[in-house]
């Protein structure tokens, strides 16, 4: 199975963008051997940007087709680390082909988005800056490998 966090906007260098690619690089290392075939960030903006439909098209089209959609979003549902480890495993065993963690814009996303995804997760019910949340979901996609790995990384 792939993975793909798919991003409004683009990062241009500090240490968010690296922490993100950091975390991103580690999970694809260790997932290789366990069936993750890759990990990746796309990052698409919209022209203008803050326009929510435009913003959806972009983050549709960096989807492949099939793929298993988690919106990221503080009304989304609470899991654990453990928990997305065993959610990407089920998925990976089940023959999904890629799994994108979609993060919206600034002002949110069109509520076409929020119907269209498989799954919303939060990180608390608190309002995160998108520059942070990309390295949350990265560092958690880096935990949920070590976790199918046995990696001591984790610790309950």
């Amino acid at each position: 199975m792939k993975l793909v966090v798919a991003a409004v906007g683009r990062l241009r260098g500090g240490p968010e963008a690296d922490l993100t690619a950091d975390y991103l690089a580690r999970a694809a290392a260790a997932g290789r051997s366990l069936g993750f075939k890759s990990v990746d960030l796309v990052e698409v903006e919209a022209k203008p940007p803050g326009d929510p439909r435009l913003e959806a098209a972009a983050l549709y089209k960096a989807t492949p087709d099939g793929a298993k959609k988690i919106l990221l979003d503080e009304r989304g549902a609470e899991w654990s680390s453990r928990q997305l480890a065993e959610k990407l495993a089920r998925w990976r065993d089940d023959g999904q082909g890629h799994t994108v963690f979609w993060i919206g814009g600034a002002d949110g996303v069109s509520q076409s988005v929020k119907d269209e995804a498989d799954e919303k997760l939060a990180f608390g019910r608190q309002t995160w800056p998108h520059r942070l949340v990309r390295v949350m979901i990265a560092e958690q996609i880096y935990r949920a490998v070590t976790i199918l790995s046995g990696n001591p990384y984790h610790r309950d």
